[in-house]
């Protein structure tokens, strides 16, 4: 798993931290069903970190698209 969040996206490097961060929880909640794959996830556009949510509701489409269902949260 990769990700690629430039600084013309996201300027700050706390905000690129935690929206990796975010991506990072969604791609672990996705396992077992991604193993199969090397995924690479890139921002292309600006991006502000209240759009946060709409980038991870993007992420999860994606994976519902390839895996053919949704990452669940894991129960601890």
């Amino acid at each position: 798993m990769g990700y690629v969040i430039g600084k013309k996206a996201l300027p700050r490097a706390v905000d690129r931290n935690r929206l990796r961060r975010m991506l990072r929880e969604t791609m672990r909640q996705a396992r077992p069903a991604i193993e199969a794959y090397d995924l690479i996830v890139r921002l292309k556009r600006d991006c502000v970190p209240n759009e946060f949510a709409g980038v991870i509701a993007e992420a999860v489409a994606l994976l519902t698209g390839l895996t053919g269902r949704a990452p669940t949260a894991s129960t601890q």
